[in-house]
């Protein structure tokens, strides 16, 4: 089988902040339309490796390249213009809370001077799409956390990006509604044929979404490959996290 064209590069990606060493030299590659899963612990870098595939931070050495593209080559204008490639789900979805549900989706299309009308029928399609039909007036303090994870997609897709990122989209969440929001990235995904990545913890919905896993550790992807070889992985750092046991190496 012939592997897609990779759509995301890390090569020697370096991090550091405040003397502290985040990212320590990451290789990394994003097939096109794959959904890649980045584990590891908390504080491990995984938020600030998506900072970087999004350019909202620059390496402090190596390179990062979407489509063929160095973010280092480009100017304000040009990576803010780049951007839109991207949705970005935050965690607890990160809404206006001054605005609806339908404000909220509708914000990045008025920015990017959509007409009345192409919005209101794009916020409608991007809510039926995560399921809230029938929320659109609500505000963000009406909504459930899953319900607000679920508003945020809709905001990520309103452009119809290429590339889908989610960060920790199950954190705090019981685990019905970790299966409903897995669920819907899973056919976001396939609907929309985009790329995603995802920074998760949570193993049970990592081995549900994803065709590949990264395990992130000491700045660098210590391992990677699909949920069965991630399973079968010697690496016992890699064992003990995706078992949760308390005792392994990643305890000494």
């Amino acid at each position: 089988m012939t592997a897609k064209p990779v759509q995301i590069r890390l090569r020697g990606v370096a991090k550091s902040f405040g003397g502290k060493r985040v990212l320590a030299g990451l290789d990394l590659d994003v097939h096109e339309g794959e959904s890649l899963v980045v584990i590891g612990g908390s504080g491990t870098g995984k938020s600030v490796l998506l900072k970087h595939m999004i350019g909202l931070l620059a390496p402090d050495a190596g390179t990062v390249e979407v489509d063929g593209v160095r973010l280092a080559d480009l100017d304000y204008r040009e990576i803010t213009t780049f951007r839109r490639r991207f949705g970005m789900a935050f965690q607890e979805g990160a809404l206006f809370d001054s605005m609806t549900v339908w404000e909220n989706v509708a914000f990045p299309l008025r920015r990017a001077g959509w007409p009345r009308e192409r919005i209101a029928a794009r916020v409608g399609e991007c809510l039926d799409l995560v399921h809230l039909e029938g929320a659109e007036k609500k505000l963000p303090a009406q909504l459930s956390g899953g319900m607000r994870r679920l508003a945020g997609f809709a905001r990520a897709i309103a452009l119809t990006p290429k590339i889908l990122l989610f960060d920790e989209p199950t954190t705090g969440l019981d685990p019905v509604i970790k299966a409903v929001i897995d669920g819907v990235i899973v056919d976001l995904r396939r609907s929309l044929g985009s790329t995603t990545v995802t920074i998760s913890h949570d193993m049970k919905s990592t081995f549900r979404i994803a065709d590949r896993i990264g395990m992130l550790h000491e700045g660098r992807i210590i391992a990677i490959g699909t949920p069965e070889e991630i399973r079968a992985c010697p690496d016992g750092r890699v064992q003990q996290f995706i078992e949760g046991r308390a005792d392994g190496p990643l305890s000494d």
